[in-house]
């Protein structure tokens, strides 16, 4: 039989309804509701109109071939003249498509023009840098623009090049997705899933009174983007509430990797102006250049802390009162402590006095017992003792979560488990998402780059991440 296959508009990323209609009969689908998705997640759709058929010779299994191999989402709806010209001049479904003949169906998609998208209003601006909240012609769904403006003389910011070279290959439902990329002569846009909130408006909307249920949740889906990450050995570097972004389905999800770096050498020096004051550990803020993932545990225990309390863990205003507060809660490091701090002459330069380190449940009382572990592990001054993000995963403190939130492929959420709900937050005011979503941060970039001729090469893949 030869079949007829018609569109569906869907609304999720992750599932196609299709209809299929036999030759000999076009009133009756021979199968109404064909659904193409994966992770069990399905979408409601509704039929167009019925002459519109892909070619006989098209069967669901090319489009679907086509449209995996191309790295597509689900929701894109593949021109019918395309799927022909992908199908005469492409090489056979059992071997990847050409980097040439990929890039050249990209465009003829719509991909890496500025017309594919429709601007809907401002969301913030940067010095650098303005975010649009937009809309995608190809899918029909919201995207969050962020709009990089290139200086001839500079050339385009190094932190915007940075994003783009690592988010082309981070694929996690814990990590926002870079859709794509347009690069003009005048400016780079980047274009981003749209989600409605971050968890610092979360935390306002709910009267930074959150559910600790929740609180576990959301700590699980930060801790499970940021291992996906190290494992790449990529740091963040500048975690805290406003770079989580989350949906209306409770999906957190890591952002604004503009300081983020590809971390290829251990022993690697960085610059340690990079991670905002409040959330930055403190042998950074003595002046420490060697650092690794280390860096990002210590801002994920700020977190897990202002998630359980709702209000920041050391909102130190300068370098000495970031440690001062850091050092009264935490107790004056000592060599039993911090291995060689007594040696450090930034240290010893601040004359700090000998606090004791106080009990975290006097401060954190409506954490549990696992909790507070979970929050001492996170917040060691010896670098090497931090607990990881991937062992902080197994740490019993999740295990309410059940275990086969821990087999789940990198790209499904953990929301497609039935027994993982979020609960109403005891302070909750109005409608977490009621308010327009900031989507991204816009970035107010350090001094560009002369980075402009890389520019292709990071877009197409070609270029390494030893440019940067």
């Amino acid at each position: 039989m030869k079949a007829f296959v018609t569109y569906f508009t869907v609304k999720d990323h992750f599932t196609m309804h299709c209809a299929i209609y036999s030759q000999e009969s076009l009133c009756n689908p021979v199968i109404p509701n064909f659904k193409h998705g994966y992770n069990g997640i399905f979408a409601e759709a509704c039929l167009l109109e019925q002459h519109q058929f892909l070619s006989p010779e098209l069967n669901t299994h090319w489009y679907w071939d086509v449209s995996k191999r191309m790295s597509l989402p689900m929701d894109i709806r593949l021109p019918p003249e395309l799927l022909k010209k992908l199908q005469t001049e492409c090489s056979p479904p059992s071997k990847p498509l050409s980097r040439m003949s990929r890039r050249a169906s990209l465009s003829d998609i719509g991909f890496g023009k500025l017309e594919t998208y429709v601007k809907l209003g401002k969301l913030g601006e940067g010095t650098y840098a303005t975010v649009f909240k937009g809309r995608s012609k190809l899918t029909e769904n919201l995207v969050a623009l962020k709009e990089i403006r290139l200086e001839h003389e500079e050339g385009a910011p190094c932190t915007a090049i940075r994003e783009v070279s690592l988010l082309k290959n981070l694929k996690h439902a814990n990590i926002v997705t870079l859709h794509d990329i347009i690069h003009t002569d005048r400016s780079l846009t980047l274009v981003f899933e749209y989600l409605d909130s971050d968890l610092k408006h979360y935390l306002d909307n709910c009267g930074n009174l959150m559910s600790m249920h929740n609180v576990k949740i959301f700590m699980f889906q930060l801790l499970r983007g940021l291992s996906y990450c190290h494992k790449r050995k990529i740091l963040h570097r500048d975690l805290k509430p406003q770079n989580l972004l989350i949906n209306d389905k409770g999906e957190l999800k890591l952002a604004d990797f503009g300081l983020a770096r590809a971390k290829s050498v251990p022993t690697k020096t960085y610059s340690n102006e990079v991670v905002t004051l409040w959330y930055r550990p403190p042998d950074v803020l003595l002046g420490s250049t060697e650092y690794s993932t280390p860096i990002d545990m210590w801002g994920v225990g700020c977190i897990l802390f202002e998630m359980a309390t709702g209000r920041p863990m050391f909102p130190g205003s300068t370098v000495k009162e970031e440690l001062h507060l850091i050092f009264r809660l935490m107790g004056t490091p000592t060599e039993e402590t911090w291995p060689g701090i007594t040696t450090s002459e930034e240290f010893r330069s601040y004359l700090f006095p000998q606090y004791r380190a106080q009990p975290l449940i006097n401060h954190v009382p409506r954490l549990d017992t696992e909790g507070l572990d979970l929050l001492s592990s996170l917040l060691l001054y010896e670098t090497r003792e931090r607990i990881s993000a991937e062992a902080s995963l197994r740490h019993p403190y999740f295990k309410s979560l059940g275990e086969q939130i821990h087999t789940l492929p990198d790209t499904s959420s953990v929301f497609s488990l039935r027994e993982v709900q979020l609960q109403k937050d005891p302070g909750h005011r109005a409608s977490v998402f009621q308010q327009a979503g900031r989507a991204l941060q816009p970035l107010n970039f350090p001094p560009a780059l002369e980075h402009n001729e890389y520019l292709p090469g990071i877009i197409s893949g070609r270029t390494g991440e030893n440019v940067l």
